[in-house]
């Protein structure tokens, strides 16, 4: 009898053990409904705040551009070049390896700021501010580019600052007009 008992009191504990060792079922099927319904409320409303807003938009834009060409540069061994037209208010890259045509289909295809962003001017240290026409940036096969500063102005009178720094591979953004010290 002993015998008996110490062996159902034995399977017991392993039955036990092996119960509370994981999830069952439809723990995991409450768990995952319950981060599905989360995400289903929550994602729309933050795609549409992110998405509404053309100045964030066009932040992100040169932002993500510069970095990647940055990087490009460096992969692909070609030197890049990132426009600024003033006066269409457009941006596009073309790298030194293109075409006339490759050129010109990429400045149609270009990123064009929204009617309520314009591109102020573009300053580089020790030189003129570009207020009008086109200006170039360039990144070069060594990972490095041109120090330059992009204004760009809201229709609220805000105005946005990126400073692109040569060695460093991000940009550097302030809510207000700065310019380089001479």
């Amino acid at each position: 009898m002993d015998r008996h008992y110490l062996y159902s009191h034995q399977l017991t504990m392993t039955l036990n053990f092996r119960r509370n060792n994981g999830f069952t079922l439809i723990e995991l099927i409450v768990v995952i409904s319950l981060i599905s319904l989360m995400l289903f409320f929550a994602v729309p409303q933050f795609q549409v705040d992110i998405l509404s807003d053309n100045t964030k938009k066009a932040s992100r834009w040169i932002m993500l551009q510069v970095h990647t060409l940055k990087e490009k540069a460096v992969h692909d061994q070609k030197r890049y070049v990132l426009h600024l037209s003033l006066d269409s208010n457009k941006l596009w890259v073309t790298s030194e390896m293109m075409s006339l045509e490759e050129i010109q289909a990429a400045e149609a295809d270009g990123f064009k700021l929204s009617d309520d962003i314009s591109l102020q001017d573009v300053e580089y240290p020790g030189q003129k501010k570009i207020t009008v026409g086109r200006a170039d940036i360039y990144f070069y096969k060594k990972g490095y580019s041109d120090k330059a500063i992009i204004h760009i102005s809201t229709k609220d009178n805000k105005i946005l600052s990126f400073l692109i720094e040569p060695f460093l591979s991000h940009v550097r953004l302030y809510n207000k007009y700065i310019e380089f010290e001479d």
